[in-house]
């Protein structure tokens, strides 16, 4: 068996292999998925172990280090370090499935495979990740016995550390300002320090090379003026006051670009910062839309902060929103790339369009489906028109706001006192409600008759029960209740929980 059959044959087995694709995914996700459950605890271990090395680092400079400290930092944080460097080459890319799609388009081409050129492809993404920056300082961290380059042990904070990574963010924004501010700053060195040079060389003590009047041009220019080199000459003082006047100009400037990029970051940061608490529930809102039904949606359910978020568009709504105590962020929820920011995959989320625009609802329906169909989406439409278009798009449930006021307003003129009722019940002003009960997959309720369950017992009135996309009216008493149903009943909140508290959930 030559060489391309034994490589192909490894690729085979590997990229077959279920268990080696989950422990792969498992370690890239625990190194890049700020979501992943796992990371916060990683990064925290990684974080001590660098913090516990420099402090032996340290130690060692005025004292003997013990024994045990010695074997910690050598055998434990080393390898540990060694361990991840090695994981993160490993997770980079994946030589097995180039070598199989390599040896597919040969078949395909009808040509012969040669597993030269995946290997090679492959071996160069490694080497081109390794001389990285943030490659090279793990690879330096990893030696314990040469003291200086232990100290790379504390840049390695600049990936686990979120508040360094979010400075080193804001100042890439601003990369192309800054890099101006440095050639402006280099080429005024270079020139004033060659000028001093020049004029001062021979009468000047201090400078006794170009290096000395680099250094003297670098220290006025910064303001610091340490004073250990003063020019003597009228033309080397002109010179002096000119780079300091440079020198404040361009701090001025520097001040001024990070101070703006902070500005900028800054409501990025709060917005994340928010979405980060809302994702560690296992159930959340997300409402869309801070109108007048969304403004009484919040009044009237008294949602925690980290229940719910609101996304809106427009600016002003946004800080209205904020002046009202409401959780709320400005973003477009329509981007498939903002819902995403959610997690999606461990909660249970829901999706309440209340936008006053039926196409935007649409879209809204449409992005939250394609991330997840597990996204419950309730949706408002202001046209009757629309109902099968949102239907389509995959909206669970959707809200006809002027259908309900209409027909509220028709039963005020002919029937005011059923109004009275109703609207007693719907605001709860005489305490009995209308409540939903969700019989689930395992529910002690499956299998029992409607006539069984007794209502009355419970000072509960049944109205009906939600099968299937139908509502079931005052159904037969002999009515056996199935999973995924939803029995309406009005009574009082604390019926209703002894009432579920009865009759719990299996398991």
């Amino acid at each position: 068996m030559g060489i391309n059959e034994i490589v192909l044959s490894v690729a085979r087995k590997l990229h077959t292999s279920s268990t080696y694709h989950k422990i792969k995914h498992f370690v890239h996700d625990i190194f890049t998925n700020e979501k992943n459950v796992y990371k916060k605890y990683f990064d925290l271990t990684i974080i001590f172990l660098i913090f516990t090395s420099i402090f032996i680092l340290v130690y060692e400079v005025k004292y003997p280090v013990p024994y045990w400290m010695d074997f910690y930092d050598i055998y434990i944080v080393s390898v540990i370090f060694g361990l991840e460097y090695l994981l993160r080459l490993w997770v980079h890319n994946d030589l097995s499935e180039m070598v199989i799609e390599s040896y597919h388009d040969a078949q395909f081409l009808g040509k012969p495979f040669s597993a030269v050129a995946p290997l090679k492809k492959g071996l160069l993404q490694k080497l081109q990740f390794m001389v990285t920056p943030s490659a090279i300082i793990d690879l330096l961290a990893i030696f314990p016995t040469y003291r200086p380059l232990r100290l790379f042990r504390v840049l390695k904070l600049l990936r686990y550390a979120k508040s360094i990574n979010q400075f080193v963010d804001v100042l890439s924004n601003k990369r192309f300002e800054l890099l101006t501010l440095l050639l402006l700053l280099v080429f005024i060195v270079f020139t004033s320090g060659i000028a001093i040079y020049v004029l001062e060389e021979k009468v000047n003590p201090n400078i006794n090379s170009v290096f000395d009047a680099f250094y003297w041009a670098l220290v006025t220019i910064s303001t610091v003026g340490f004073g250990d080199i003063s020019p003597v000459t009228v033309e080397g003082r002109s010179i002096s006051m000119m780079i300091i006047v440079s020198g404040i100009a361009m701090i001025s400037f520097a001040t001024s670009v990070i101070v703006s990029a902070f500005s900028e970051k800054l409501g990025e940061v709060k917005e994340q910062r928010v979405i980060e608490k809302i994702n560690k529930n296992d159930a959340f809102l997300i409402i869309c839309g801070y109108g007048q039904m969304a403004k009484m949606f919040l009044r009237k359910e008294n949602l925690r902060d980290d229940e719910y978020i609101i996304l809106e568009k427009d600016i002003e709504k946004v800080e209205a929103g904020r002046r009202e105590g409401y959780t709320i962020i400005q973003e477009d929820a329509s981007r498939t790339e903002v819902l995403k920011r959610f997690n999606t995959t461990h909660a249970k989320v829901t999706v309440l369009c209340l936008i006053a625009d039926d196409i935007e609802n649409i879209y809204i329906t449409l992005t939250a489906k394609s991330i997840s169909h597990k996204i419950k989406v309730i949706t408002r439409a202001n046209d009757s028109s629309m109902v099968k278009k949102l239907k389509h798009a995959g909206a669970d449930h959707i809200l006809m706001p002027t259908e309900v006021v209409n027909n509220m307003i028709h039963i005020a003129i002919t029937q005011p006192t059923m109004y009275k009722a109703l609207h007693a019940v719907l605001t709860g002003k005489d305490v009995a409600q209308i409540y939903e009960i969700h019989v689930g997959m395992h529910h002690t309720l499956i299998g029992m008759s409607i006539d069984a369950l007794d209502f009355i017992d419970y000072k509960l009135l049944f109205i009906g029960i939600h099968r299937n996309g139908t509502f079931l009216f005052n159904p037969p008493k002999d009515t056996i209740l199935e999973p995924h149903d939803i029995m309406l009943v009005i009574g009082r909140k604390i019926s209703v929980e002894y009432f579920q508290k009865m009759h719990r959930e299996i398991g």
